[in-house]
């Protein structure tokens, strides 16, 4: 009789909460039967709301079938209507969706659960503030450890969309999830690789992730996943992390340097059709060049310092101002200047773009590199173009430019180059730009002026003479 009536009492217990989910929920006060259709896109949004509350009540209190035709319609809500996420998170129970994810659930609603989530938190700032005040990282960091290949990428793929948020990232390591994370890059399949690296890449903004990260081993994994072996995407985003990693300290540049990273990102740049990947390369070489061994090499290569010059050319705005900035800041040979002349016209027009921030400084610290050698400064006079285009950056009336880019490329010619070149310098008009600007005191155009009225005069005087 006793366990009757708990069985009675326990069965009443669940009828009772389910009908306080009704009643909470709204659907009762609806003329409308409890079971929506799914809105048609013309629906307002208080017909929305309604059919969310509807599918969550119906995913509470239903069985196994009632819950996988909830999540379905859930699923679809999400795919259909990208703007219906920020609801979704603010009139449903998120964090019953996140308790379906317990490994007691069966497969499909789980899977479900795991797909419906990652599209979630992918779609906007609220709803992964959502998901992640409801306590979403940790189980699905556990799904990411021991679930099926299909429920470790949607997992991958909803870490790596939570952890984008730099307060969410530093709670991976609550959850041991640097581990889940590299364990995940270690045998993962290869759709499931690219986004535990994103997520990694994510919380390597955090210092104590970093050291976790050091411990863990995690740089020799990542230079290994840099190879051509790798898939595409696993490769773009391991060199991403190792960007990151490589800007963060000396300790991470040895072990990149070490574990032969070098070479894996020389062979990225070159075998990468991808502009995300070589950017990452690029700004992983750069911090890498720090360190002087790095930098011979760099210098002497020919085959990358030709690359470099290729993608100030042809390259993005983005991939043009890291090639250039690598191309200031390494030592590269006369000769290697000399193969890559041909890209001075190029950081001549990048000068004069102000976006992105630190471009017209890369372009012209580049340019002024390139023109120490000789016969580069003869070749770059000789381009009435990007002769014009210098003189019309030194005109004080021109704000786009910061005045002191194009006077450091003017000295840089007039600098031991020939009367040639200086004679080319004044004809074009940059004589009287540089005047003013003397008289403006911007650095270094008194002494740049100086030597261009020095040829101006030698003229002058060499034609007295002969008449």
């Amino acid at each position: 009789m006793q366990s009757d009536l708990d069985m009675a009492s326990s069965s009443l217990s669940d009828h009772l909460h389910h009908l306080d989910l009704l009643i909470h929920s709204g659907v009762l006060h609806q003329s409308t039967a409890i079971v929506l259709s799914h809105p048609a896109p013309s629906s307002s949004k208080d017909d929305i709301i309604l059919f969310i509350r509807d599918l969550f009540t119906r995913l509470q209190i239903g069985g196994a079938e009632f819950k996988t035709k909830a999540l379905e319609s859930l699923l679809q809500l999400l795919t259909d209507d990208e703007k219906s996420a920020s609801l979704v998170s603010r009139e449903g129970n998120v964090a019953y969706l996140i308790h379906l994810l317990d490994l007691h659930n069966q497969s499909l609603i789980r899977e479900q659960a795991v797909a419906a989530l990652s599209i979630l938190v992918s779609l906007n700032d609220e709803s992964r503030k959502t998901v992640f005040e409801e306590g979403g990282l940790g189980p699905l960091l556990k799904v990411l450890e021991t679930g099926s290949n299909p429920l470790k990428e949607k997992a991958a793929i909803a870490v790596e969309a939570l952890t984008t948020d730099p307060e969410n990232a530093w709670a991976i390591s609550a959850y041991n999830g640097v581990q889940v994370l590299l364990e995940a890059c270690r045998s993962g399949s290869p759709a499931t690789q690219p986004h535990a690296i994103g997520a990694i890449r994510n919380v390597a903004v955090v210092e104590d992730v970093r050291a976790v990260l050091a411990e863990e081993g995690a740089v020799p994994l990542l230079v290994q996943l840099l190879s051509s072996s790798a898939a595409a995407a696993t490769r773009e985003e391991a060199a991403g992390c190792i960007a990151i990693l490589a800007a963060s300290g000396d300790e991470f540049r040895d072990s990149i340097i070490n574990e032969r990273g070098l070479q894996r990102l020389m062979s990225l740049i070159h075998d990468s059709p991808s502009s995300d990947a070589l950017e990452s390369a690029l700004r992983a070489i750069s911090s890498l060049s720090r360190v002087d061994s790095v930098n011979r090499i760099l210098s002497s290569s020919t085959v990358f310092i030709v690359q470099l010059g290729e993608l100030i050319k042809h390259g993005s705005l983005i991939l043009q101002q890291v090639a250039s900035s690598l191309l200031a800041d390494i030592s590269i040979t006369d000769g290697n200047k000399r193969a890559i002349a041909g890209c001075m016209s190029s950081l001549v027009r990048l000068m004069e773009s102000p976006k992105p921030v630190g471009l017209q400084d890369s372009a012209s610290r580049a340019l002024v590199s390139l023109l120490s050698v000789r016969s580069n400064r003869k070749e770059f006079v000789r381009d009435e173009k990007s002769l014009t285009r210098l003189v019309q950056m030194l005109d004080s009336r021109n704000e786009a430019v910061p005045k002191k880019l194009p006077v450091a490329v003017v000295a840089a010619v007039a600098a031991s180059g020939g009367d040639g070149c200086r004679r080319r310098l004044v004809a074009a008009g940059a004589c009287q730009h540089m005047q003013k600007l003397a008289e403006m005191e911007v650095g270094g155009a008194r002494k740049a002026a100086q030597r261009l009225a020095g040829s101006k005069l030698k003229t002058i005087f060499s034609r007295t003479w002969r008449e």
